[in-house]
């Protein structure tokens, strides 16, 4: 069996904190109670408790592994400069990706991306199977980022309009265009 590993990796056109992206900020809890809530949701990065006095980039990610970035990220790695945002998640299929990015506070989320986050020049993120014993790490997910960016989907990291099955054939999800073999 295997999982869709799932992340996401945006900069956001100020830090954290800025009045700017308070909207992105604001919307971010809710955000994640609905993925934990959402069918196919198997679990998400999460930082151990009581470590908010510290940067993301130097709390305890437990299995997830030691925060990282991809190398699009050039900001700053303090609580005053950090303006990244990114995520990492398990899933039981495609579709249950596809149904929670494209629905309720999500998607509302992801209309308003233009308001909070510079236009981006990479992946805004990759998707990839897993075994099921396995937790992807945060280096995973920015070798993934930028092998997508730097090769286009395969089956090794994807999009959900150019997805792959666990075997790694192209695979529809819910009527998105599917990919085509390389050789076509």
């Amino acid at each position: 069996m295997s999982r869709v590993a799932f992340t996401t990796f945006a900069i956001l056109k100020r830090p954290y904190g800025d009045p700017v992206v308070q909207g992105f900020d604001d919307l971010t809890p809710p955000t994640f109670a609905q993925a934990e809530n959402s069918p196919g949701f198997v679990a998400r990065a999460k930082e151990s408790p009581d470590q908010s006095h510290i940067t993301n980039f130097n709390r305890d990610w437990g299995a997830w592994g030691r925060f990282e970035v991809p190398r699009f990220y050039t900001g700053g790695r303090t609580d005053e400069t950090d303006s990244r945002a990114s995520t990492l998640s398990l899933w039981t299929d495609l579709e249950s990706v596809f149904s929670f990015v494209y629905s309720g506070i999500h998607r509302t989320a992801l209309a308003q991306r233009h308001d909070w986050f510079l236009k981006p020049e990479w992946p805004t993120y990759a998707v990839w199977w897993v075994d099921d014993d396995v937790i992807p790490t945060w280096a995973d997910a920015c070798r993934r980022l930028e092998h997508l960016h730097d090769t286009g989907p395969s089956p090794y990291a994807f999009t959900l309009r150019q997805a792959f099955d666990a075997d790694g054939s192209p695979v529809r999800v819910r009527g998105l265009v599917a990919a085509q073999p390389a050789d076509a």
